[in-house]
């Protein structure tokens, strides 16, 4: 028995995903006492099922810019060479390397720095939708440290510890829609 088959409702095939129905979000130690919470609202992606779920493959794309932290002044700092450097480094690229049932391994590139990551990963559903065609959900999480990624500001608190934390907690959410061919 395939992974795939163990999997309700397994549809293979090529998806995009609905940004209207998906998510890109993010949480940062603040202060060392408190969480920072965002999303990214411009992003796009592309996902293969193989008929082996092992053949499956992600490729997604997010513009940095599109950061928001429902703080306008926040939102542009980070936007600055400070942390993202949008400017200079616009999108962020992630390619799949490995698909399994219950994680995600690939290539994560922000501010041309690549590195390997692992999410967790699971399906949370196939099956149709009320436009004809068929839809996927998948749920994927992972925490980086922003400093391996070139997101390297250093701002010290005077009684130790920092403002903004090095581990970065990142959650997808995607709702994606099979290709008609």
């Amino acid at each position: 028995m395939t992974t795939a088959t163990r999997i309700p409702g397994y549809v293979a095939g090529t998806w995009d995903i609905d940004t209207s129905h998906s998510a890109v979000a993010f949480s940062v130690r603040h202060l060392m006492v408190s969480k920072v919470r965002g999303n990214f609202t411009s992003f796009s992606g592309e996902i293969v099922t193989g008929e082996n779920l092992e053949d499956s493959k992600v490729t997604a794309t997010v513009d940095a810019a599109s950061i928001t932290t429902g703080t306008e002044q926040r939102d542009n700092h980070i936007r600055s060479a400070d942390f993202f450097e949008v400017e200079k480094y616009p999108t962020w690229t992630f390619r799949s390397t490995a698909v399994r049932e219950d994680a995600l391994e690939g290539e994560l590139t922000i501010k041309g720095v690549t590195r390997p990551v692992t999410f967790d990963l699971e399906f949370t559903g196939f099956g149709p939708d009320a436009w004809g065609g068929t839809r996927a959900g998948f749920e994927a999480s992972t925490t980086i440290n922003r400093d391996d990624f070139g997101v390297d500001i250093k701002m010290p608190l005077e009684g130790g510890g920092v403002v903004v934390g090095e581990k970065v907690a990142i959650t997808l959410e995607i709702e994606a829609v099979l290709r008609k061919d």
